[in-house]
């Protein structure tokens, strides 16, 4: 079986809105997790990478609250902001 790979590289972009509202989902969904007990960072990935909204609390409705968004928009916002003072380079 053969997989056929593009030469051209393909343009991704994500709204500003969806940027500011990514960011304050995961920083509230991230306080709850807290809350409850858990670690926040391995349930978010958890979440992240199954798309299984179980691994987030349903605490302050932080479940339903990032289920508002993708998971290709919550990494957007995460790999924007691992990677800020990159573009100072």
């Amino acid at each position: 079986m053969s997989r056929e790979t593009s030469e051209n590289t393909v343009m991704f972009k994500v709204e500003a809105e969806e940027v500011n509202q990514a960011k304050e989902i995961l920083l509230s969904v991230y306080a709850a997790l807290k809350e409850k007990g858990y670690n926040p960072i391995n349930q978010l990935v958890g979440y992240l990478l199954s798309g299984d909204p179980a691994y987030i609390t349903s605490h302050n409705n932080a479940r339903s609250k990032i289920r508002r968004l993708e998971r290709d928009e919550l990494l957007e916002e995460l790999v924007r902001n691992y990677l800020k003072d990159a573009e100072a380079i």
